[in-house]
């Protein structure tokens, strides 16, 4: 397909993280790495549901390994992490959400630093899209940027891609630009590490992502789930990797 400013771009199989592992097939990326110097492939979702399964299932067929990793984030978003009021679909909009409310957002800051902090458990840089809405104030944007440098991210900026196209996204694009041509880059491709081997056993790798990606102390197994998990080791499916 090619989009409205005459880029190219390849729509096969889908970045729904809710469906299946939530990605772009493997041959669209291979074919759009051979027309471009850099690729931007979506994995749906955050960094605990898409990115870990990009990594963890689609990094791991395709033998692929990233360069740098863009993680979005919005001041309303993180508002409602911070203890914000519901957003009803049909109702209007809380005023905190369209007045600037720096408490909330410092509230919702956590949300960010622990996406962040997933993405570094992989090895790979983040620089954070700030999404940027209308209703936004200069102090939030400030706030969410210094939050974010101060997590770890590589950079943070301000992208208005929405309203402006690829003009609202090209400090974004430098940005991204700038952590992957970083030094010291090669050393971070080659430390870039899967969170569990092959061999290891179904139940321990649904226990390193409960632990390490969703914040679980552990996992706790029915006695069918268990014979079922035993029954699929037998069956010689053990070292493949796991989507949920």
């Amino acid at each position: 397909m090619q989009t409205l400013e005459g880029q190219g771009s390849f729509v096969h199989a889908g970045p729904f993280a809710n469906i299946a592992h939530g990605n772009s097939s493997i041959m669209a990326d291979l074919l759009a790495i051979r027309f471009s110097d850099y690729l931007v492939t979506e994995a749906g979702f955050g960094s605990d549901m898409g990115m870990e399964k990009f990594f963890d299932i689609k990094c791991r067929a395709s033998g692929l390994v990233p360069d740098a990793v863009v993680l979005v984030a919005t001041v309303r978003a993180l508002k409602s992490h911070g203890g914000g009021p519901a957003v009803v679909p049909g109702k209007p909009l809380p005023a905190c959400y369209r007045e600037e409310n720096v408490e909330l957002l410092k509230a919702g800051i956590s949300n960010l630093a622990a996406h962040l902090g997933i993405v570094s458990r992989f090895g790979v840089p983040a620089v954070v899209a700030i999404n940027a809405f209308p209703t936004d104030t200069q102090a939030e944007w400030e706030l969410l940027r210094e939050a974010a440098l101060k997590a770890g991210a590589a950079d943070a900026v301000i992208t208005q891609h929405w309203e402006k196209g690829g003009e609202g996204a090209a400090d974004l694009a430098r940005a991204v630009e700038k952590a992957v041509q970083g030094p010291g880059n090669f050393k971070r491709k080659q430390a870039f590490a899967l969170l569990y081997p092959d061999n290891m056993g179904l139940s321990e790798k649904i226990e390193t992502i409960a632990r390490d990606i969703y914040g679980a102390d552990g996992v706790d197994y029915s006695p069918n789930v268990r014979e079922e998990l035993g029954r699929l080791e037998d069956a010689g499916f053990g070292a493949l990797p796991i989507c949920m």
